[in-house]
């Protein structure tokens, strides 16, 4: 007797988009679960936002040192076990969080940037190697797109455990997140693909990759936007909720704020149609001049609170235009023998904005108050505009098929 399966068992089994972005999703999911609380737990252990940043700062330190051994790791082991090893980090990550005190915040937190670092790394590489070059721009939006219910749900899901049960139940949760994320990586059972080699590629040093990275302007480009997005994402992610609680409206309302931010990626699709038609350069002038402007006016605001949050809100849906835009500049400018090399490179955009956004806020802070973190990153948004009309106006662009002309049969006599 023959049996069929249904068909969604053959969609998640599939080696593709779709199975990387239900990956990606897992863990956006297990990082949305605490990303409001995390914010929060340090305010109470340190103080003030100042020393927040600090904390912030020098755990990033270590997450741009793990994402520069990721590919001398994928060299010598299988990348599936490397991809494991990430994993377990970001799992026992929330579980260090969970004895509160300081320390194990800021061991527990060193252990979720590895994980993620080395998650993303990996992850990167796969879907270079199994989704052809012409579907990157339907992939990515995908991507970002199946994470946006985890965005959405995860920071009002862990605020409401958090003020329900206990920290320990957001914590607990965020921690099977990623292990249903592991249980589901070695069910699809992806295949490694030996990396391509040039006879030009025979130092293997952490630093002379950085060197060929900086020499290819349009991998530097891409870079430098990446770095500017995160860096805004930090300042939503981190700081807002610092704001929100500040202000009085508690935890609760931190983590529904973070999630309703998070829900207008489900506008991904709109814009993702919007780059297959126009390019990539429209996207990114648009995204970066709006989200800046509306961040500045969120930083004059802030004395009235609902006003400010609107103005946040809407600063996040143009910043989710960008998300559209997501890693297609980095990945349709990387040479195929150097993937490797150059996605740890570019991902170390994650690791610089996670130190350069606390850093220069963490110095900014003790002389100003918390405002100025969302001036400073407007103003940034803004720079990043006018970099962004250097981007080809047809990168990104899908060529209209052509249109076959309809022969006329004759007449019959």
């Amino acid at each position: 007797m023959d049996v069929r399966r249904p068909i969604w068992i053959h969609r998640v089994r599939a080696q593709g988009a779709e199975a990387f972005a239900l990956l990606f999703a897992l863990e956006s999911l297990a990082r949305a679960l605490i990303v409001s609380i995390i914010p929060v737990e340090a305010l109470h252990l340190l103080g003030n936002a100042q020393r927040v940043s600090t904390l912030f700062f020098l755990v990033a330190i270590f997450g741009i040192l793990a994402t520069l051994t990721v590919p001398w790791m994928v060299r010598k082991t299988a990348r599936r076990w490397i991809y494991s090893l990430g994993a377990l980090c970001l799992a026992s990550a929330p579980l260090v969080m969970w004895e509160g005190s300081l320390s194990a915040l800021a061991l527990g937190m060193t252990l979720r940037v590895i994980g993620v670092v080395t998650l993303t790394v990996c992850l990167s590489l796969y879907i270079l190697d199994h989704v052809a070059r012409h579907a990157f721009n339907r992939s990515e939006p995908m991507r970002i797109f199946y994470s946006a219910t985890a965005w959405m749900v995860g920071p009002a899901l862990g605020a409401w455990l958090s003020t329900r049960f206990g920290l320990w139940a957001a914590y607990l949760a965020s921690s099977l997140a990623v292990l249903s994320l592991l249980a589901y990586f070695w069910f699809l059972r992806i295949r490694d693909v030996a990396p391509l080699t040039s006879f030009r590629s025979h130092s293997v040093g952490p630093l002379a990759h950085l060197a060929r990275f900086r020499r290819q302007p349009r991998l530097v480009l891409a870079w430098t936007a990446a770095v500017g997005r995160y860096m805004w994402w930090v300042m939503f992610f981190v700081y807002v909720p610092i704001y929100v609680v500040a202000a009085g409206y508690g935890q609760m309302a931190a983590g529904l704020l973070v999630s309703a931010g998070s829900g207008l990626l489900f506008f991904l699709p709109l814009f993702g149609l919007y780059v297959r038609q126009h390019g990539i350069r429209r996207v990114m002038i648009a995204g970066f001049t709006l989200s800046g402007a509306f961040t500045l006016l969120f930083a004059l605001a802030t004395p009235l609170p609902w006003m400010a949050l609107a103005l946040v809100l809407a600063a996040t849906l143009a910043m989710v235009s960008l998300d559209a835009v997501s890693n297609l500049p980095f990945m349709l400018a990387v040479r195929r023998h150097e993937r490797a090399e150059m996605t740890a490179v570019y991902s170390t955009y994650r690791d610089v904005g996670e130190i350069g956004a606390p850093g220069v806020f963490a110095l900014l802070l003790k002389f100003f108050a918390l405002p100025v973190v969302f001036a400073v990153t407007g103003a940034a948004m803004l720079g990043l505009a006018a970099l962004s009309k250097s981007v080809h106006p047809r990168l990104g662009r899908v060529a209209p098929r052509p249109v076959e002309p309809v022969r006329l049969g004759t007449e019959a006599a």
